[in-house]
Protein backbone atom coordinates (compact mmCIF):
# COMPACT_ATOMS: atom_id res chain seq x y z
CA UNK A 1 0.00 0.00 0.00
CA UNK A 2 1.43 3.40 -0.99
CA UNK A 3 1.38 6.65 0.95
CA UNK A 4 -1.35 7.73 -1.47
CA UNK A 5 -3.77 4.93 -0.57
CA UNK A 6 -2.86 4.69 3.11
CA UNK A 7 -5.06 5.78 4.68
CA UNK A 8 -7.66 4.71 2.11
CA UNK A 9 -9.92 7.20 0.32
CA UNK A 10 -13.00 8.27 2.22
CA UNK A 11 -16.30 6.50 1.71
CA UNK A 12 -18.32 8.02 -1.14
CA UNK A 13 -20.93 9.55 1.19
CA UNK A 14 -18.19 11.21 3.25
CA UNK A 15 -16.42 12.47 0.12
CA UNK A 16 -19.64 13.93 -1.29
CA UNK A 17 -20.30 15.81 1.96
CA UNK A 18 -16.71 17.06 2.15
CA UNK A 19 -16.44 18.32 -1.41
CA UNK A 20 -19.93 19.83 -1.42
CA UNK A 21 -19.10 21.69 1.79
CA UNK A 22 -15.76 22.85 0.37
CA UNK A 23 -17.55 24.53 -2.54
CA UNK A 24 -19.48 26.70 -0.06
CA UNK A 25 -16.15 28.16 1.10
CA UNK A 26 -14.31 28.55 -2.21
CA UNK A 27 -14.60 29.91 -5.73
CA UNK A 28 -11.96 29.42 -8.39
CA UNK A 29 -10.42 32.05 -10.64
CA UNK A 30 -12.18 30.70 -13.72
CA UNK A 31 -15.64 31.00 -12.16
CA UNK A 32 -14.90 34.52 -10.86
CA UNK A 33 -13.68 35.58 -14.30
CA UNK A 34 -16.68 33.97 -16.00
CA UNK A 35 -19.20 35.75 -13.76
CA UNK A 36 -17.47 39.09 -14.19
CA UNK A 37 -17.05 38.79 -17.96
CA UNK A 38 -20.74 37.87 -18.42
CA UNK A 39 -21.90 40.79 -16.26
CA UNK A 40 -23.24 38.28 -13.74
CA UNK A 41 -21.17 39.51 -10.79
CA UNK A 42 -23.30 38.98 -7.69
CA UNK A 43 -20.39 39.45 -5.29
CA UNK A 44 -17.79 42.02 -4.29
CA UNK A 45 -14.24 40.99 -5.09
CA UNK A 46 -11.73 42.09 -2.44
CA UNK A 47 -7.97 42.07 -2.88
CA UNK A 48 -6.83 41.90 0.74
CA UNK A 49 -3.12 42.59 0.14
CA UNK A 50 -1.22 45.77 0.98
CA UNK A 51 -1.94 48.82 -1.22
CA UNK A 52 1.51 48.81 -2.85
CA UNK A 53 1.17 45.14 -3.78
CA UNK A 54 -2.33 45.79 -5.14
CA UNK A 55 -1.03 48.69 -7.25
CA UNK A 56 1.70 46.46 -8.68
CA UNK A 57 -0.97 44.19 -10.23
CA UNK A 58 -4.44 42.99 -9.28
CA UNK A 59 -7.54 41.30 -10.65
CA UNK A 60 -9.57 43.78 -12.70
CA UNK A 61 -12.55 45.02 -10.70
CA UNK A 62 -11.11 44.03 -7.32
CA UNK A 63 -11.38 46.54 -4.50
CA UNK A 64 -8.32 46.84 -2.28
CA UNK A 65 -9.14 46.31 1.38
CA UNK A 66 -6.22 44.85 3.35
CA UNK A 67 -7.41 42.09 5.66
CA UNK A 68 -6.38 44.01 8.78
CA UNK A 69 -8.73 46.85 7.81
CA UNK A 70 -11.83 44.69 7.51
CA UNK A 71 -13.88 46.12 10.36
CA UNK A 72 -17.60 46.59 10.87
CA UNK A 73 -17.63 50.33 10.14
CA UNK A 74 -15.94 49.82 6.74
CA UNK A 75 -18.23 46.96 5.79
CA UNK A 76 -21.31 49.11 6.46
CA UNK A 77 -20.89 50.47 2.92
CA UNK A 78 -22.39 47.21 1.61
CA UNK A 79 -25.76 45.59 2.39
CA UNK A 80 -25.54 42.87 5.05
CA UNK A 81 -26.31 40.09 2.55
CA UNK A 82 -23.48 41.04 0.14
CA UNK A 83 -21.29 38.08 -0.72
CA UNK A 84 -17.58 38.86 -0.64
CA UNK A 85 -14.95 36.92 -2.56
CA UNK A 86 -11.48 37.51 -1.14
CA UNK A 87 -8.03 36.79 -2.47
CA UNK A 88 -4.41 37.45 -1.61
CA UNK A 89 -1.17 36.56 -3.38
CA UNK A 90 -1.82 32.84 -3.75
CA UNK A 91 -1.58 29.48 -2.03
CA UNK A 92 1.55 30.54 -0.17
CA UNK A 93 -0.31 33.43 1.53
CA UNK A 94 -2.91 33.26 4.30
CA UNK A 95 -4.19 36.82 3.95
CA UNK A 96 -7.37 35.64 2.24
CA UNK A 97 -8.02 33.19 5.08
CA UNK A 98 -7.56 36.01 7.57
CA UNK A 99 -9.94 38.22 5.58
CA UNK A 100 -12.53 35.46 5.25
CA UNK A 101 -12.36 34.82 8.97
CA UNK A 102 -12.86 38.52 9.75
CA UNK A 103 -15.81 38.77 7.37
CA UNK A 104 -17.41 35.64 8.79
CA UNK A 105 -17.03 37.00 12.33
CA UNK A 106 -18.87 40.11 11.12
CA UNK A 107 -21.69 37.88 9.86
CA UNK A 108 -20.86 38.51 6.19
CA UNK A 109 -21.19 35.84 3.47
CA UNK A 110 -17.70 35.10 2.15
CA UNK A 111 -15.80 32.82 -0.20
CA UNK A 112 -12.10 32.57 -0.87
CA UNK A 113 -10.85 32.74 -4.48
CA UNK A 114 -8.45 29.82 -4.52
CA UNK A 115 -5.17 30.49 -6.26
CA UNK A 116 -5.30 34.21 -5.55
CA UNK A 117 -3.46 36.69 -7.75
CA UNK A 118 -1.02 33.99 -8.92
CA UNK A 119 -3.86 31.61 -9.80
CA UNK A 120 -5.51 34.37 -11.83
CA UNK A 121 -2.37 34.72 -13.94
CA UNK A 122 -1.96 30.94 -14.15
CA UNK A 123 -5.41 30.75 -15.79
CA UNK A 124 -4.15 33.14 -18.49
CA UNK A 125 -6.06 36.16 -17.22
CA UNK A 126 -4.40 39.56 -16.94
CA UNK A 127 -3.91 41.99 -14.08
CA UNK A 128 -4.52 45.73 -14.10
CA UNK A 129 -2.15 48.13 -12.41
CA UNK A 130 -2.48 51.15 -10.14
CA UNK A 131 -4.57 52.13 -7.15
CA UNK A 132 -7.99 51.86 -8.89
CA UNK A 133 -9.99 48.67 -9.43
CA UNK A 134 -10.15 48.95 -13.21
CA UNK A 135 -12.49 46.61 -15.04
CA UNK A 136 -12.36 43.28 -16.76
CA UNK A 137 -13.82 44.72 -19.98
CA UNK A 138 -11.12 47.42 -20.10
CA UNK A 139 -8.39 44.84 -19.60
CA UNK A 140 -9.71 42.44 -22.20
CA UNK A 141 -10.13 45.23 -24.74
CA UNK A 142 -6.44 46.18 -24.36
Amino acid sequence: MSNVTSPPAAASETAVAHFAAKLTFEADCWDVHDAMSRGDQDFVLLDVRAPDTYAAGHVPGAINLPHGKIIESRMAAWPADTTFVVYCAGPHCNGADRAASRLARLGRPVKLMIGGAVGWLDEGFQHVFGAEPGSLSEREAA
